[in-house]
Parts: C-alpha cells; structure tokens; sequence
C-alpha cells in the first residue's frame, strides 16, 4: 500500500468518526429541542445578570436573595418594554395601514398607468406568486421556531425551565460544573477544566457587548425614526435591540423594515434619509463601537458570522441564529486553549477538583 493512500485512509476514516459523532450530537439536541433551548436561553441569561449578582454579593448582599433582586428588576425591565410597545403599537397601527392602503393603491395606478402598463391580472398573477413565496420561505425560516414554541403550553413550559434553570446555574454552577469536570478522566480534567472557563468568560464578554451594541443600534435607529417623525419610534426600537442579537442578519433584516415603514409612512425622501441613518448606525457600530468594547475577547471573522447564522438557521430556524455565533466564539476560544498548551504549565493534583467541589458548596 502506498503511504500517501495509507495517510489518506487514515484520515479519511478519523474524519468520519467525527462527523458521526457530530450528527449524533446534533440530532440529540433537535429531538430535545424542547429543554435544550430553554438551557441555552438559561446561559445567555446567567452571563448577562451575573456581573450585578456579583456586585450586590460583594456588598454583603445573601446570595439568593441577590439573584432574586436581580431577577425581578430583569422582569420588571422586559414587562415594561413590552407594556410600552403594546401601547405604542396600538396607537400607531390604524394610521400604519390606513398609509399602506394608500401607498399600495397610488402603486397599482403607477403600475397600471405608467410606462409598464401593467393589467389588473398580471398585477394580482404576480402579487400571488409573492405570496406563494414569502408562504414558503416563511415556513423554512420559522420552521424551527414554531416547532419549538407551538402552544402556549410549551412556552409557558419553556419559560419555567429557563427561570429555574437559571437560578439554580447562578446558585450551584461552580458545584456542576465541578461535577462535569470530574467526569473526565484525570490527566483530561485541567484541560476541560480551563477550556470551559475560558469558554464562559468569552460568552460573558460576547452576551455584554452584544447587549451594548444592540443598544446602541436601536436608539440610533429609534432617534432617526424619531426625527423624521414616524408613529411607531419604540416598537421599531424594540425590535432593533431584539434583533441585533442575531449578528448581521439582524440588522440587516430591521434596517431593511424601517427603510419600508418610512416609505409607506413619510415617503421617498425620508425612507431614503431613513436609509442613510441606518447605514451610518452600522458603520459606526461595526468600525468603532465593536472594535473598542469587544476587542480580543470575542473576535469572530465577519465570514465566520454569516456562515455560522446561516447554518443554525437552517438547522434550527430562529433559535439557531441566535446561538450560533455565541456558540461558535465559545467553541473557537475553547479549542484554542486546549491546543495552546498552557493548561500543561500547572497540573494541579487529582484532589483539586474535589476541592473545588467542596469548597462552591461550603
């Protein structure tokens, strides 16, 4: 056998393995969609509040009580914008669609009239064939969400997991992770030990920043929208800051929006002006704001991040461009400590995690 065909075979055949052992990982968390997102959510949650956690404990605060300060200041914070966007949107919607009535009849007549001359038939042929798009795409896009929130059972059953879990990782996560570590074998453990905290100050840093930068997406969209007088300025903020979680993609889909309800609102000019605030919004989140709060913490090629949202999109719908960068920042720094060896540097004793262990609980 030529070695160049032995070498080939070799690692042709670790490469399958793993991949198996990749499909199998992925097909578990698909069918256990159902408790592994509220997890998932549990983690971006506990890297969020666990800084003010902290804060309140160094000021001598009890531990749970300072969780639950911070949960229901978190509540209170989530119910208040959603109590405003509902009122807003409620203020705003009838005059939003009587403008679009409008804006889409002076369309048709433009059509009909204009230098395509376009027939009432070829109108609605074409405008069904839309809609027979968008009906397929939608359900490609939110497929993954719908079936993993589809009754109102579900969520609330979602909702549940995410709290509890949440609690209890803010309570004795030093003791489960100390568990995990110790199922490993011993001369494995400081590497696993290592990688996964390096992995969580990496999802700190990435959930704090995003946050930051969604932040400040939406109130430089929302101040545009204000200016130009749009009626519906804090739903369409809101929705800037819930999708900006969802790197590029996210962006790019609420600035598109608010370039279309400036149209049909305002007009031509101002959804152009709308246009350029967007784009001004953008450049300086992508060229000033994320190089000087992110830095080396989280740094993901923006090739990487368009890749990554669109695979967790197709495999898992909306909740899979939500993690995927998060999990592809953790998983990159998480390799990249193991592979650099510094973990070999102090081995600590077999006993350690036991300790370790043993002290999160006391």
């Amino acid at each position: 056998m030529p070695p160049a065909v032995e070498l080939a075979a070799q690692w042709a055949w670790r490469f399958l393995v793993v991949v198996g052992a990749i499909a199998v990982c992925v097909y578990l968390v698909a069918s256990l969609s159902e408790i592994v997102i509220p997890v998932l959510v549990a983690l971006l949650v506990c890297a969020l509040i666990s800084p003010p956690v902290q804060f309140l404990r160094r000021h001598r605060w009890p531990k749970v009580l300072a969780i639950l300060a911070v949960l229901v200041g978190l509540l209170l914070i989530v119910g208040g914008l959603a109590l405003l966007v509902t009122t807003q949107i409620r203020s705003g919607l009838p005059g939003l669609e009587a403008r679009s009535v409008a804006r889409y009849n002076s369309f048709r007549t433009y059509l009909r009239v204009g230098p395509l001359h376009l027939s009432d038939t070829a109108l609605a042929a074409d405008l069904d064939k839309a809609i027979q798009a968008m009906k397929k795409n939608g359900s490609a896009i939110f497929g993954g969400a719908l079936s993993a929130g589809a009754t109102v059972g579900r969520i609330v059953a979602g909702a549940l997991i995410t709290l509890f879990s949440t609690i209890f990782m803010l309570i004795d996560g030093a003791v489960v992770w100390g568990w995990i570590v110790g199922l490993f074998p011993r001369p494995a453990r400081p590497a696993v030990d290592g990688a996964g905290r390096a992995g969580w100050l990496t999802l700190s840093a990435f959930v704090r920043v995003q946050l930051l930068v969604a932040a400040a997406d939406a109130v430089g969209v929302g101040l545009v929208a204000f200016f130009l007088g749009l009626p519906v300025v804090v739903p369409l903020a809101v929705l800037v800051l819930l999708a900006s979680f969802v790197p590029l993609v996210g962006a790019i889909a609420t600035g598109v929006l608010a370039v279309l309800i400036a149209l049909v609102y305002l007009g031509p000019l101002q959804a152009v002006i709308m246009l350029a605030g967007v784009v001004v919004v953008h450049l300086m989140e992508s060229h000033v704001l994320q190089p000087l709060v992110m830095g080396s913490a989280v740094r993901v090629h923006p090739l990487a991040v368009v890749l990554a949202v669109a695979g967790g999109s197709f495999i898992a719908g909306i909740p899979g461009a939500l993690f995927a960068v998060p999990a592809a920042a953790v998983i990159h720094t998480m390799i990249s400590y193991v592979a650099s060896g510094t973990w070999r540097q102090a081995t600590p004793s077999p006993r350690r995690f036991v300790r370790q262990r043993s002290n999160a609980a006391r």
